[in-house]
């Protein structure tokens, strides 16, 4: 089995270089055209997608005869007191100096830390991924492997957070980068009790 993990299309405050993550932005006019000169895939019948309008607008272009399954696990990070502002905006914010200092591991003033995003993204990634798992096995098909790819439309920090914790070899979180419409596949497989994504790969 794979999962193909994609990010949103472009909203105006991902355009502005804004911190949005509670916010629930739609695609801007321009993501929205972005996103219409992209084929759609018809086949897919199932997508798992962020509860927030952005990703589930993303969804719906380009996988226009999927089933939308929400997970809430999968929403972008809150990221509190910074929440809608730019860089710029909190250059002189001791707050967000001491955040960004710290690599932005740390909790967001009023918001999340990045542990707290991994481990709901993690649960809610790992969940749907065995549930299709399950299903497609059946009670016939026994121990057999689905060739199924599950597709999920989320944000960036969500796909990042999980790469970061299930993708083997490790790489760091960073490394995990993504722009929006862009995405990455991975071979699920399970190792002592746990999902292992393994040879992830940017589209």
């Amino acid at each position: 089995m794979q999962a193909r993990l994609i990010r949103h299309g472009k909203t105006q405050g991902n355009a502005e270089r804004r911190y949005i993550g509670r916010t629930d932005e739609p695609l801007s006019p321009a993501g929205r055209e972005e996103l219409l000169r992209t084929a759609p895939d018809p086949a897919v019948k199932r997508v798992f997608v962020s509860p927030y309008l952005r990703a589930r607008e993303t969804a719906s272009i380009l996988f226009p005869n999927a089933e939308q399954c929400v997970l809430p696990g999968l929403r972008e990070t809150d990221f509190g007191d910074f929440e809608g502002k730019t860089a710029d905006e909190m250059a002189e914010d001791p707050a967000y100096r001491a955040w960004v200092d710290g690599m932005c591991l740390g909790r967001c003033s009023g918001g999340e830390s990045r542990e707290d995003v991994t481990r709901r993204a993690v649960e809610a990634f790992t969940e749907a991924v065995r549930s299709v798992r399950k299903e497609k096995r059946g009670p016939e098909t026994g121990s057999e492997e689905t060739d199924e790819t599950v597709v999920f439309v989320t944000h960036g920090g969500v796909i990042m957070s999980i790469l970061e914790a299930l993708a083997v070899p490790h790489r760091d979180y960073y490394d995990y980068y993504v722009p929006n419409l862009g995405g990455w596949l991975a071979d699920c497989a399970e190792k002592d009790g746990q999902l292992v994504l393994r040879d992830a790969r940017k589209e």
